[in-house]
């Protein structure tokens, strides 16, 4: 799958404090990227470096695989928007007047879409509403339209939900999945709310020790996330024969474990298994949440 975003072994130092260590990461085409790491991690900072806001201290990354050290990323990075940490609102102006004010900073020579933004956002009846009177949900969507100014192809925000009600997190997901699937545009998402994440998220990138440690797709950690029996077993050959003649969903984890994706009465099963001279040592029900998946990645939850 084309990547419109990559990092090649990026680093970022602040004096000895090693803020992005030997970072490399992918991003495809109209992808939903989840990125997901603990405080400190470097989510933060590598968003900053994306978006221009920091240079890097080693590595390199490519945008539409124009590279950072090519002088037409100027250029290339008016294609994207973003949220860092908090939106950045004049609050004594209107919705539709902080939108003028980002199109005058990029350089647009119009307001062309203007009035679509605010609709998009759900802003457009706030008149003469200045933004300091606007609720929190209202001020993310706010930064959003903002973000949206200029039409960009991609979008990075940071924390896009925190602070938010649950109608205000609900409206933030239907409004990134609508960007997505209609205009498609690609996200880069931080977020600490994993389960809202993974609503949204087509694919992951997993931080930890300031480095992407494990990428991964939907698809994939669903697999993972699928409910399945992983049974150890004295004899593989002799499962896996009497599995094939079931037609039970399985897979071969190691030469004593299976995953079986089927509900079975695991005293039925040990006895059949025991028939062809095959012990069942041990069995454990398994299914994970993303949190889970997260966790045992990193080593439990002591290291969150």
């Amino acid at each position: 799958m084309e990547s419109i975003l990559e990092t090649n072994q990026l680093e970022k130092k602040y004096g000895r404090f090693q803020a992005i260590h030997d970072l490399t990461m992918h991003i495809p085409k109209g992808a939903i990227y989840g990125l997901i790491g603990k405080n400190g991690a470097g989510k933060t900072t590598l968003i900053r470096i994306l978006c221009g806001l920091q240079k890097p201290t080693a590595g390199t990354y490519q945008i539409y695989g124009i590279s950072n050290q090519n002088p037409k990323m100027i250029e290339v990075r008016k294609r994207i928007g973003a949220i860092i940490e908090s939106p950045s609102l004049c609050l004594d102006m209107t919705a539709e007047d902080n939108l003028k004010e980002q199109y005058k900073i990029i350089g647009l020579p119009n307001y062309e879409h203007l009035d679509e933004i605010l609709k998009l956002v759900r802003l457009e009846d706030t008149g003469k509403k200045t933004a300091k009177h606007f609720s929190f949900g209202m001020k993310q969507r706010l930064g959003l339209a903002i973000a949206l100014v200029g039409t960009p192809d991609i979008l990075i925000l940071d924390e896009p939900i925190n602070g938010l009600d649950p109608e205000g997190i609900i409206e933030m997901r239907e409004l990134i999945l609508k960007l997505n699937q209609e205009k498609g545009i690609t996200f880069l998402i931080s977020s600490h709310y994993l389960d809202e994440l993974s609503k949204v998220a087509t694919c992951y990138g997993f931080m930890n020790q300031h480095r992407i440690v494990k990428e991964i797709t939907k698809e994939e950690l669903e697999q993972d996330f699928r409910k399945r029996t992983e049974i150890e077993v004295s004899n593989l050959k002799e499962c896996v024969k009497y599995l094939e003649e079931m037609h039970f969903s399985y897979k071969v984890i190691s030469d004593e474990k299976v995953d079986l994706y089927e509900e079975v009465n695991v005293s039925d099963l040990v006895l059949a298994l025991s028939k062809r001279n095959c012990k069942v040592n041990h069995f454990q029900e398994k299914g994970e949440s993303l949190e889970n998946y997260y966790l045992n990645l990193m080593g439990g939850a002591d290291n969150e």
